[in-house]
């Protein structure tokens, strides 16, 4: 074995070792950035569109109609004795249930400012019955999380 054959294959062993690394960090590098990027964020079919992105749609979208505007509301529906309008102050929204427990089965959601109906309260108040005054979807919520709506 000469010098030279020594000398060969120290040189090609560090060149293996060298091009291995830098292959390594640039897969990593590769892989880093691919992994790093936030995915786009899922819509759901049963999501309600955010305000501002439904008012944004809706002046886009608004043609000028030719038929005049009525203003034929409907009249709001007549309270039962001892039922309130209200508006729900709890920024998450609230949890409609079938019945006054923790337990009880899930029925629907109401939204953070949305009209409701207090129908009644239990007596120690920790619930109230509602009804949702846009449909016809009635249960229970937990209490303290609406505010009495301002009399129109």
């Amino acid at each position: 074995m000469s010098f030279s054959g020594i000398f060969k294959f120290i040189v090609g062993f560090l060149l293996a070792i060298v091009l291995l690394t830098g292959a390594s960090v640039a897969a990593a590098l590769y892989f880093a950035a691919k992994l790093s990027a936030l995915p786009e964020r899922p819509t759901f079919p049963n999501e309600k569109p955010s305000s501002q992105s439904a008012i944004a749609k809706s002046k886009s979208t608004a043609k000028p109609s030719a038929e005049p505007v009525s203003n034929d509301t409907p009249a709001p529906k007549p309270l039962e004795p001892g039922a309130y309008r209200a508006l729900v102050t709890q920024p998450i929204g609230l949890i409609l249930r079938d019945s006054p427990t923790r337990d009880s089965n899930r029925i629907g959601g109401i939204a953070y400012k949305e009209k409701l109906v207090v129908l009644e309260d239990t007596p120690d108040k920790q619930w109230q019955r509602v009804r949702v005054e846009d449909g016809d979807l009635e249960g229970w919520i937990k209490g303290g999380n609406t505010e009495p709506a301002e009399a129109q």
